[in-house]
């Protein structure tokens, strides 16, 4: 299907996570008609069908409020869309919505790589309840990972740094593994008085099990006062991050030239001081041209911005949807 002219046309821009979904109407000229807010997006628990019935309430309103019946283009950035006939098969789904003329589907972390960029060039990786990275270059070629977890080589995220730290605090008590303040903070963070209190509490589910994430600032704390066994699971987290960026820049032949490299997720804008300085010295090492920046611009501004590209859209358009975002 051919590009909408630039001085018209919409974006349906939504960006789908695990736990929220924002969505925004764009114009062709950058101006947003209006948002709405949803819940989370999780096709593989609940189904495509009942996912898409999720998104239908935010996207409604948003089109309602913008007063217009469909847009020109859906760009769609959703978690859990970690493969290409993954996206594929969500892009049908949408297309059957009737939502929009064309629809384009990406993984979210395009969200977080476009909302950081002038121009579609960069590689981002993203780490907040899971680790992900990808790239792009203008002609439109593409790095990325499965990112479905430990069969496609995955370490890190939230829930993986919080597992991590269990693993060695319970090691330590028991006398497997060598001391850590671990064994102390994790248990006490839920009022517990040991790590064998607390691993009875998340297997008879008197903690519920969706809370371990609340793990992963105490270790981040825990590793800030100096020990060494949470510091070395930080430090672990830094190698994954400079391995996966310089993996992407150099499939992507960027390694030797200027480029973004754009840190997003919770994790990774959290300002940890000992995981923002290994990864810097890290990077600077293996991809000394890397411009590393966080992003903390909303990922929505992202898939708008990627929808505005697909129409043609010119600067003066992304510069007028990067204000609304600024605000």
């Amino acid at each position: 299907m051919g590009l909408t002219a630039p001085e018209s046309g919409s974006v349906l821009a939504i960006d789908a996570g695990n736990s929220k979904t924002d969505v925004a109407v764009v114009t062709a000229c950058g101006e947003v008609l209006a948002t709405a807010r949803g819940g989370g997006f999780r096709p593989p628990a609940v189904g495509v069908p009942a996912a898409m019935d999720a998104l239908a309430g935010p996207v409604t309103r948003a089109l309602s409020d913008a007063g217009l019946p469909a847009a020109s283009h859906v760009s769609a950035c959703l978690a859990n869309a970690d493969l290409p006939v993954e996206e594929e098969q969500l892009a049908a789904a949408l297309d059957a919505r009737a939502w929009g003329t064309s629809v384009e589907v990406r993984n979210d972390t395009f969200a977080i790589l476009r909302a950081g960029v002038a121009e579609p060039r960069g590689v981002a990786v993203v780490c907040g309840a899971g680790i992900n990275c990808v790239g792009m270059r203008p002609d439109g070629r593409t790095a990325r990972f499965p990112a479905i977890g430990r069969i496609s080589g995955d370490w890190g995220g939230g829930w993986g740094l919080a597992e991590e730290a269990l693993w060695y605090a319970a090691r330590a008590e028991d006398g497997r593994g060598e001391p850590t303040e671990l064994v102390r903070t994790l248990p006490a963070h839920f009022g517990l008085p040991t790590m064998y209190a607390l691993i009875e509490a998340l297997h008879l589910e008197h903690v519920e099990d969706g809370r371990r994430h609340e793990l992963t600032p105490v270790l981040f704390d825990t590793a800030a006062q100096g020990d060494q066994v949470a510091r070395s699971i930080v430090h672990r987290l830094a190698e994954e991050v400079a391995t996966m960026a310089t993996v992407a820049l150099t499939r992507l032949d960027l390694l030797t030239e200027e480029t973004p490299v754009l840190l997003g997720g919770s994790v990774l804008t959290a300002g940890h001081t000992q995981l923002d300085d290994g990864i810097r010295d890290l990077l600077s090492s293996r991809a000394p041209k890397a411009d590393i920046r966080v992003v903390t611009a909303s990922p929505v501004l992202g898939a708008a911005l990627l929808g505005l590209d697909r129409l043609g859209a010119g600067v003066g358009a992304q510069e007028r949807a990067r204000a609304y975002w600024s605000r």
